[in-house]
């Protein structure tokens, strides 16, 4: 199939941009593949350093008859849901390097915290930020400098981009990303936000409202929706950094472990291959669209759009956000998941998942076929699923027509002809909507302006029945600047109740609200923030502020003259006391002085 002529013209620019920038990385990975291996390149003390925790059959590998060396990166903790199994994967991984003639090393572990623990909490202010600090670690577990290639095990919602960025400082290493999979279905996530709603007006308790969390939330693996944990997964088959097929198996599924070896297993064949397949190769530009395409194709989390810009300036490429608008006017909507449908990533995977979704993209022209990827049959080894032999390994059969097209359509018969974010554009800035979750009559939105100096105000505004009526509410003070962008999902279930009462409403904000938006039409990540001189500074209570997603755009209607002439408000100096104390967010004040604006990756090392 002709690639479709948007995506190769969104290609051709993002090329032609990115020249100098990916020119630089490139070389840079070039020269640190050109050195002779670490155990070879090192002292003796060195290297003696490097293995010396290792067992001595081990040790001799490595050492002797210098057998390739894997890095392994860990994300596992036992806090999150669906980074505890990843407690075991380094002595599976470590078996088949074994039975190859190779030696895995865990070189180290990163921080992942989980945000739906600290969701409305102060802690959720390093959320953002945590990010970068897993990439840092990430490359302070690489820098003993002594592998051949690196497996990177982690899953949810910064870990992923974490690592990736991470990982792409040491480009020229072969890599492999290792998930863990979505916990079983529970309570379905429908089910859980009607609970919600009713705990937002009082009518049920804490006790009821804990029992349904609880019912939905329930074991190992990632939460069920499709918020930016799995979109994660989603990107990453997409880009071909994964065993293909590898996104959405649960936890202490058979097959689950099998995958997990077979990444090691397959990190080495490159390695022993001799190919040159290094990340910073494969993580080039068509790549990137890739995952683009795919984002859009299933309506994923919006905090992609944050950090998709932060992975691709670590590959020395560079996208924003008319990059993904274009695309979005091409490539239709394919499925409909939790928010933006009933379904769970569960029957989302049973009805086809993530390889369904790339062969469609590939045969209607909207992907690149023509990309490395972590096996030798490129991408089109990722439109098939896995199956486990009776006598063990892997083969993979074709995944066929849908299995239910309530969840997955054919990109001839799409759930809609364009993607499922929108940019915004106008005086009050740059912003973005996630469109698929909201019905077409609540895409325009006017009405008057409630203006939030904190998502506290909004809640006790809610409660104090102040929002009943036609109402758009911003809540400003929450970009990278301010207070490190916290996710606002706490803000969901009242305004949904609103919404639920006929009144139209939305939330206009510089802060995030990810791949759990729902229904209620938001304009996100408006940039410039308050923080930084931005237009919602100057917004006034009463003001008539129009969203509308179907032309694209996001204004205050108020006389040109009148609103240039406005001072911008200065964040409350209460707020901006309590901002970065306590909760360990003094450590993170450096973060929020150099944070990049949303559209730029709220990259903190740039």
């Amino acid at each position: 199939m002709k690639l479709h002529a948007t995506v190769a013209a969104v290609t051709a620019r993002i090329t032609e941009r990115s020249r100098a920038s990916r020119s630089a990385y490139l070389q840079q990975i070039e020269a640190a593949a050109a050195r002779p291996p670490g155990a070879e390149r090192m002292g003796c003390a060195n290297v003696a350093h490097a293995f010396a925790g290792m067992p001595g059959n081990d040790k001799f590998r490595v050492v002797v008859e210098r057998g390739p060396n894997i890095a392994i990166v860990n994300a596992y903790n036992d806090m999150l849901s669906a980074h505890a199994p990843l407690e075991h994967y380094p002595e599976l991984i470590k078996q088949v390097a074994r039975e190859r003639g190779a030696t895995a090393q865990v070189a180290g572990g990163v921080p992942a915290m989980c945000d739906g623990v600290t969701q409305g909490t102060p802690g959720m202010e390093l959320s953002l930020f945590s990010r970068d600090v897993i990439a840092m670690a990430t490359a302070v577990s690489l820098s003993h400098d002594v592998f051949d290639a690196a497996l990177m095990l982690g899953v949810c919602d910064k870990i992923v981009p974490g690592l990736l960025i991470g990982a792409l400082q040491f480009g020229h290493l072969p890599t492999v990303f290792v998930p863990a999979g979505p916990m079983t279905s529970g309570l379905s996530n429908s089910e859980k936000g009607k609970v919600r709603e009713l705990a937002a007006q009082g009518k049920v308790g804490r006790e009821e409202l804990l029992k349904a969390e609880s019912a939905a939330y329930h074991g190992q693996g990632t939460c069920t929706f499709y918020g930016t944990a799995n979109s994660n997964q989603m990107l990453l088959e997409a880009m071909g950094l994964h065993v293909p097929g590898t996104a959405f198996v649960n936890p202490g599924n058979e097959l689950r472990a099998e995958l997990t070896r077979e990444a090691a297993r397959t990190v080495l064949e490159i390695v022993k291959a001799r190919r040159y397949m290094p990340i910073g190769r494969m993580v080039d530009e068509r790549c990137i669209v890739n995952a683009m395409a795919a984002l859009l194709a299933t309506g994923g989390s919006t905090n992609h759009l944050i950090h998709w810009v932060a992975v691709a300036r670590a590959a020395g490429i560079q996208i924003d956000w008319d990059d993904f608008s274009a695309l979005s006017d091409v490539v239709p909507l394919l499925t409909r998941v939790y928010p933006n449908g009933s379904a769970d990533v569960n029957q989302f995977q049973a009805a086809g998942g993530p390889g369904y979704v790339i062969r469609e993209l590939l045969d209607a022209g909207l992907m690149h076929e023509d990309v490395l990827t972590v096996r030798p049959g490129g991408l089109r080894e990722f439109t098939r699923w896995p199956v486990a032999k009776a006598e063990g390994g892997l083969h993979w059969e074709d995944i066929g027509a849908s299995k239910d097209e309530h969840v997955v359509r054919p990109a001839a018969q799409p759930f809609s002809a364009s993607g499922g974010l929108k940019l915004l554009k106008g005086n009050l800035g740059r912003s973005v909507i996630k469109v698929s979750a909201v019905p077409e009559d609540r895409h325009v939105i006017e009405a008057p302006a409630r203006v939030f100096d904190s998502q506290e105000a909004l809640q006790q505004a809610f409660k104090a029945g102040e929002l009943e009526r036609d109402v758009v509410c911003v809540v400003r003070w929450q970009g990278p600047q301010a207070n490190g962008m916290p996710e606002l999902h706490k803000l969901t279930p009242p305004l949904a109740v609103l919404q639920g009462k006929g009144h139209r409403v939305a939330l206009v904000t510089d802060g995030r609200m990810s791949g759990a938006s729902g229904k209620v039409p938001a304009a996100i990540h408006v940039s410039p923030e308050a923080a930084a001189g931005g237009p919602l500074a100057r917004l006034r209570d009463g003001d008539l502020v129009r969203l509308d997603a179907v032309a694209g755009t996001l204004e205050v209607l108020v006389d040109a003259a009148e609103w240039g002439a406005r001072e911008p408000a200065t964040m409350p100096a209460e707020l901006r006391a309590a901002n970065g104390v306590g909760m360990g967010r003094e450590l993170f004040a450096g973060m929020r002085r150099n944070a990049l604006k949303a559209e730029e990756g709220a990259c903190t090392w740039l």
